[in-house]
């Protein structure tokens, strides 16, 4: 475990950290807080911040969830069938260049400003990654593989299933990297600008009131949970693409 360690990393971001509390103590002013007292800010408001990262976790996986079982099965498909593709794809290249930040107030019409809103923008900037990912991905199948699904009599539906997205999972996993990290970056912007909790509302709030070093304990935990995500994510997709690591491993031998 302990060779599997960042080493030079873990010292880097040591020295960063204490060039951090000599600066902040050398200058001496409370707008320019140092590393021990933002940490012991995170340490006394912990329950706190425990409850609203909570909640801003939990908005960025339902919007995640949702463009996951929408969008992969739609990409899939538009890729196996490009006649649909026609139709479809000037209303995704048409639609795809918005920010997500800039539906909020037809989030805000449509849904209110509870959580049925902010999760609506968390899937709107998650569907598109695992949209075109998926699309790209179902198209890059090798015909061979659609030639003997059809020769042994499987249907489109089950050519989709069976041989497009074991083939396209690689290429999909990519999109769901990209989704995970903009559902949570979106999350926490939304919550920022139309909320009453999560993480969002807790760093504006301390920006109101001029808690400096509240804010960057906020930060900090935002950072922390994003990398705890992108670990699991990290995890997940080694069990999912094992055999393509694997077969990666003997081509370069």
């Amino acid at each position: 475990m302990l060779q599997r360690l960042n080493w030079p990393g873990l010292l880097f971001m040591a020295a960063l950290l204490l060039a951090w509390e000599l600066s902040a103590r050398a200058v001496a002013s409370p707008s320019y807080p140092g590393f021990a007292t933002v940490l012991q800010s995170l340490v006394g408001d912990a329950p706190v911040f425990f409850e609203q990262i909570g909640i801003t976790l939990a908005r960025a996986a339902a919007g995640f969830g949702l463009a996951l079982v929408t969008m992969l099965p739609l990409g899939i498909f538009i890729g196996r069938t490009p006649k649909v593709g026609q139709y479809l794809e000037p209303a995704i290249d048409l639609l795809r260049p918005l920010p997500p930040l800039a539906i909020v107030p037809v989030a805000m019409l449509f849904a209110g400003t509870g959580s049925a809103a902010k999760i609506s923008v968390i899937y709107y900037s998650a569907c598109f990654p695992l949209l075109l990912n998926a699309i790209d991905a179902t198209r890059a199948t090798h015909p061979l593989l659609v030639n003997v699904g059809r020769s042994i009599g499987l249907s489109r539906l089950e050519i989709m299933r069976s041989i497009d997205l074991p083939a396209a999972l690689p290429q999909i996993m990519s999109g769901v990297r990209l989704s995970v990290a903009l559902s949570l970056l979106i999350s926490v912007s939304a919550e920022m600008l139309l909320s009453t909790d999560g993480i969002g509302n807790y760093l504006m709030r301390a920006q109101e009131q001029f808690r400096i070093a509240a804010g960057l304990a906020g930060i900090t935990v935002v950072a922390l949970a994003s990398l705890a995500v992108n670990t699991v994510v990290r995890r997940v997709e080694q069990r999912l693409l094992a055999w393509h690591h694997a077969r990666q491993g003997l081509a370069s031998n």
